[in-house]
């Protein structure tokens, strides 16, 4: 049996009131989220509200703190950065990489976002790994080896006992903010598809165990549905997650 995950990312918003307010909420109703070893919930604050969210959490099963991002770099002078090494330190356990944002807005390339795979490797951070196409190549017919190319030039140069460690997330970048909406069987044939890749390079027990979450614009009414499909492991949830009663219900749909 695979692990479940939902994984809640703020993104940039919440003042420290709100970011507050949002926690005790959630942790709150911890007993209503059902946690357990198979299932699991990671918090994803901004940068300068980690260590208050680990401080709520620590002593709670299954419920983890994420970060945004990492630096590619351990540490020295690159101003503005944040490293792995100080995710750990202040109690984070994931980390995602490779958001459509930051390789939109950052240019990430895959350079970088294997270096920053690495370092949260190095770190005791399980990355999320995020790939997905934008609207031009799903319309064309190559979303399957446009993703394919993301997971062997993002993760698969990984050897396996660093691969198992990791989460990929895929996000349907058409499907965001545009609009238009991916159907659950659109999402179930990526995943399928990800986890046949995964397959293919690290061997079919690797593939079956994989943890692959969705991450286009779920929320708390399509969930379940979506959550029902064989390949989808879960969710990495943007806007829903900042309302605790949604959250909440993604969770329990799992």
């Amino acid at each position: 049996m695979r692990v479940k995950i939902v994984a809640g990312n703020w993104k940039m918003n919440t003042s420290y009131q709100e970011a507050h307010t949002l926690m005790e909420e959630i942790v709150g109703r911890k007993a209503e989220l059902g946690l357990h070893d198979a299932k699991k919930v990671v918090l994803i604050p901004p940068f300068p509200y980690l260590q208050y969210a680990y401080s709520e959490i620590a002593e709670i099963e299954n419920l983890y703190i994420g970060a945004q991002d990492c630096s590619r770099h351990e540490r020295g002078a690159y101003t503005g950065e944040v490293s792995a090494l100080m995710l750990q330190s202040v109690g984070c356990e994931y980390v995602i990489i490779g958001h459509s944002e930051r390789r939109q807005y950052h240019q990430e390339h895959a350079d970088i976002l294997f270096e920053k795979v690495e370092q949260a490797l190095a770190h005791d951070l399980r990355p999320i790994f995020c790939c997905g196409e934008p609207l031009d190549i799903r319309s064309s017919g190559h979303h399957n080896n446009y993703v394919i190319q993301q997971l062997y030039d993002g993760l698969f140069q990984l050897p396996t006992e660093k691969f198992v460690k990791t989460v990929i997330a895929y996000e349907p970048i058409w499907a965001i903010g545009t609009g238009k909406t991916a159907t659950a069987q659109q999402a179930q044939d990526m995943h399928r598809m990800i986890r046949s890749e995964i397959e293919k390079h690290y061997g079919t027990e690797i593939g079956k165990y994989h943890v692959i979450l969705y991450g286009g614009s779920c929320n708390a009414k399509n969930a379940a549905e979506l959550f029902s499909c064989e390949d989808v492991d879960g969710g990495l949830i943007g806007g829903a997650s900042l309302n605790a009663e949604d959250f909440i219900q993604i969770i329990k749909a799992i």
